[in-house]
């Protein structure tokens, strides 16, 4: 090993260590200073702005300048990108544990070899769920879970009709993609227990997507993204 690849690997390091000594110190500054305002302090890890940090409380972030002294509670953008940073950083830091969902309450539909998942919370009457709908159409391999979460006036008839069809998952292209309505259907759903856990996610809106590692994004998106983020977010 060449001498400047030693000095460079030596200095990498040395950067490494002072910034985490940086953000252990900044951490017990806020602990001993802020925790009864703010709650414990998860995890403090350095942002691409010089001299900020972002402080993990729970299930929210704040920045913090280098001293502690000043917080910030608000939301960071890279305007040159832009790119919600965190929001970005929100869903990694607090990415949904997928294996703990109850996926007997969504209806399910596979295409191609599966092998992808995704996770959808979704309205009948939500238009933007229905241009993920014909978006999904142009997808391959892969094995969808649907919450019907209805939020809308009118959706929860529509979701009871869904659920109490032979094929619900049938019943909802047809509706989405084709206007179809299903017919009248009378049985005992658990449209309540889907209701309960997307609040308890904080589904606010639909579509709201999941991916295989938890991570959501609350929000249609196109096809040419949705591959990006399904091959990216396994």
């Amino acid at each position: 090993m060449n001498k400047l690849l030693l000095l460079s690997l030596s200095l990498c390091a040395a950067f490494a260590q002072a910034a985490g000594n940086d953000t252990a110190a900044l951490k017990q500054t806020l602990q001993q200073n802020y925790q009864q305002a703010v709650g414990p302090i998860d995890q403090v890890n350095p942002t691409p702005v010089n001299g900020l940090y972002e402080v993990v409380t729970g299930d929210h972030i704040y920045y913090s300048d280098e001293s502690g002294r000043y917080l910030l509670d608000g939301k960071l953008f890279d305007m040159q990108l832009r790119q919600n940073i965190t929001d970005a950083r929100a869903r990694q830091l607090f990415a949904i544990d997928v294996a703990r969902l109850p996926l007997e309450l969504a209806i399910k539909k596979v295409k191609g070899n599966g092998k992808r998942t995704l996770i959808t919370f979704e309205d009948p009457n939500c238009g933007y769920c229905k241009k993920l709908a014909h978006e999904l159409e142009k997808i391959d391999n892969l094995t969808h879970y649907v919450f019907l979460y209805p939020i809308f006036e009118g959706s929860a008839a529509l979701v009871q009709d869904m659920l109490c069809s032979k094929q619900p998952f049938r019943a909802w292209d047809d509706w989405m993609l084709k206007g179809i309505r299903p017919a009248k259907g009378n049985c005992a759903t658990k449209t309540d227990q889907v209701t309960a856990l997307g609040r308890k996610l904080k589904v606010n809106g639909t579509p709201a997507l999941i991916f295989a590692n938890g991570v959501m994004n609350p929000g249609y998106l196109p096809a040419e993204q949705l591959e990006q983020a399904l091959n990216e977010n396994k």
